[in-house]
């Protein structure tokens, strides 16, 4: 089997998506949890000369990096600027640096208006300098798809002049994301059948939606690494995914091996989208929320038979669980599953009302969720709401300036009665400290808020209904619900009340 290296660049290429910047310490966080739980072979985690809090960012890692034995796994894009980028790397910590050079005449002859004898020439100074130093030295060729495609002899002639350098990697970056699969392949055998001595990585990007493919195209061609993104953070379109591109050369390329553990993929993918502020497509493949959801009724009762609609890309290899989505295409087996998740046994005369009433409410365009179920059952069978445990029977909400807003609150439980008030530093944050109070009052579990999201429909106005979707965990589980007013603070009450009773 051939090993392929696997060098993570969400902390530099990633970090050119629009609107991401990353703190020091998120990078700091990043490059520890992508080296030691990820297992990624090496990090990019900054360019050089960008600014003061970058330079800080690099040191702490690199300090971080030399305690632990991981430093030559830390590697910096630094530029042919004399001594100006190995003053950088100096400063920073780092050791390892990714020197970027023009891989198309294109590129040469008008952003340097230098000849190729020009452009080496000041590139082997540099090598020398940072020989001279102490550095270790890949070479990026950027722009190096068009230069394949359109000066091929100038690219043969770089390498030729590169493999008489001290430098331990080539690095060959789709930079504007143009190749298709076949020329991958093509591009990329043509070197390494030409270039044995030296070692080729493979950068793609995804414009056209073709970096996973042209992934494995490369390796196909002989490619001995690749470079690659957490949820395909990029410039413009992004990079090649971390999580997809693994399981892709995992079950479709049993010929080569990589060091990543698949199922800390969705643990980071989480951290940079919390730490990015960008939210992970719910149809993403491997990590996106839905992914592992079957809507189809028919494909729920194929699973129960005989697993008819499992793939190889099981959730569990990611640390995951496949789930049951509720809705108007829900058949009975959909239904029976989610209810079994929740310890609930319906008769067939009471499943098939259910059954029922999610199908009127999927036509509605109403979003189901598993913990909605119990009040579906109890709508669908004509219960009173009075059963109920937990009802939330009166408040009051105040908000001053200067002062901290307080809650004054009424709630029920079974037959006993509470009122209690507390501050917080909102109003509904004011609600949940007074609620917790009660809780704590009857020595009751409470969970914990992890996610707080607020949808308005598009065009919606000050007056639009809005959605509050809460998410809570208790123990290991996590579930949702959700809130429903023209008062945020108030949707956000009712879905606390809702998880109240599903709690029950």
């Amino acid at each position: 089997m051939r090993y392929i290296e696997i060098m993570d660049t969400t902390l530099r290429d990633g970090e050119q998506t629009s609107g991401v910047s990353f703190s020091a310490s998120e990078k700091l966080a990043l490059a520890q949890v992508l080296l030691t739980e990820v297992r990624v072979d090496r990090v990019e985690v900054a360019s050089a000369r960008v600014s003061a809090g970058e330079l800080e960012a690099v040191r702490q890692i690199t300090r971080w990096a030399e305690g632990v034995g991981m430093l030559d796994k830390v590697e910096v894009l630094t530029f042919v600027d004399g001594q100006a980028s190995l003053d950088w790397m100096q400063a920073s910590g780092a050791r390892v640096m990714n020197l970027l050079t023009k891989g198309s005449l294109n590129h040469l002859t008008h952003q340097l208006k230098k000849t190729p004898a020009e452009h080496f020439t000041d590139i082997a100074q540099v090598l020398t300098d940072a020989q001279r130093a102490g550095f270790q030295v890949n070479v990026y060729l950027e722009d190096w798809s068009n230069g394949m495609r359109n000066s091929p002899d100038y690219v043969l002639q770089f390498l030729d002049f590169l493999q008489t350098q001290p430098i331990r990697r080539v690095l060959l970056p789709d930079t504007l994301g143009i190749l298709t699969p076949a020329e991958s392949y093509q591009f990329v055998n043509q070197l390494v059948t030409r270039f044995p001595s030296l070692h080729f990585d493979f950068h793609a990007h995804n414009d056209y939606d073709l970096s996973v493919a042209n992934v494995m195209e490369a390796i196909r061609a002989g490619a001995h690494g690749i470079h690659l993104t957490v949820n395909g953070l990029g410039e413009r379109a992004g990079n090649a995914p971390l999580a997809s591109t693994l399981a892709v050369l995992r079950d479709f390329m049993p010929e080569v091996k990589m060091g990543v553990v698949e199922k800390s993929l969705y643990q980071v993918s989480k951290i940079v989208e919390t730490f990015s502020g960008l939210r992970i497509p719910d149809n993403k493949p491997v990590v996106g929320d839905n992914v592992f959801t079957q809507t189809a009724g028919i494909h729920a009762d194929g699973d129960k038979k005989n697993n008819l609609y499992f793939n190889t890309l099981l959730p569990e290899r990611f640390g995951r669980t496949r789930s049951y989505a509720l809705g108007k295409t829900s058949g009975k087996a959909n239904i029976e599953n989610n209810l079994r998740e929740l310890g609930i046994k319906l008769s067939d005369e009471e499943l098939k009302k259910v059954t029922q009433r999610v199908i009127e409410l999927g036509d509605q365009k109403a979003v189901i969720t598993r913990e909605d179920l119990p009040y579906i059952i109890a709508d669908a069978l004509q219960q009173a709401a009075t059963t109920a445990r937990v009802e939330v029977l009166n408040y009051s909400l105040t908000k001053s300036k200067g002062l901290k807003p307080s809650a004054t609150i009424q709630v029920r439980i079974d037959d006993e009665q509470f009122e209690e008030n507390a501050q917080g530093d909102g109003q509904y944050d004011a609600f949940m400290n007074a609620l917790k109070k009660i809780y704590s009052r009857k020595q009751m579990a409470f969970p914990e808020l992890t996610d707080y999201a607020v949808r308005i429909p598009t065009g919606g106005h000050t007056d639009a209904l809005c959605e509050t979707i809460i998410t809570w965990r208790v123990a290991r589980r996590e579930f949702k619900t959700r809130g429903l007013d023209s008062d945020q603070t108030v949707s956000a009450i009712k879905a606390t009340q809702k998880m109240l009773n599903t709690l029950e």
